[in-house]
């Protein structure tokens, strides 16, 4: 199974492509889909989908993963949040992928065993897990802790233990 994983924001979009076939899971593909703080909300909007999409049909995941909406303190920040989410699933589902979302403390638990990981542990299990000969920026390394806690959350439903919510 290929994944397609995005830790949503408007400026900095993590993104990651992980193989998880032959029991062994690999990066294929983890960047960050950066936008200038000069650009207006729309244009990054359309450039995240635009991206996303490029890489959908250059790696051809078979799904989707994010993290669930997260508690902030500001509703512009949530509203913006949310619109980069919104861009994130319309590439997925334009694309026919199914879309699955996880909490951000599983996503930390699954990954580096405790669910208040801090970025620089996330970033530094990521480099362990996946064997990467660097270490990925804090949003690319949350993107593949998703694609991770996904490929994790499909072995337990095949083994019959609840598993993963598709949105």
């Amino acid at each position: 199974m290929r994944v397609l994983a995005i830790d949503a924001s408007l400026r900095n979009c993590g993104v990651a492509i992980v193989d998880g076939g032959n029991g062994k899971s690999r990066a294929l593909f983890f960047g960050t889909i950066h936008n200038a703080s000069s650009l207006k909300s729309s244009a990054c909007l359309v450039a995240i989908r635009d991206q996303l999409t490029q890489l959908i049909r250059e790696h051809e995941p078979d799904c989707c993963a994010l993290e669930s909406v997260i508690y902030v303190q500001s509703y512009k920040t949530a509203i913006l949040l949310g619109a980069a989410r919104g861009a994130a699933i319309l590439a997925a589902a334009e694309n026919g992928l199914p879309v699955f979302e996880y909490a951000p403390k599983r996503i930390k638990q699954a990954t580096v065993g405790t669910g208040g990981a801090k970025k620089n542990q996330v970033a530094f299990m990521m480099r362990a897990l996946l064997g990467l000969t660097e270490m990925p920026d804090p949003d690319s390394a949350d993107a593949l802790a998703i694609a991770l806690t996904h490929l994790r959350a499909q072995e337990s439903v095949k083994i019959g233990l609840p598993g993963m919510e598709e949105i």
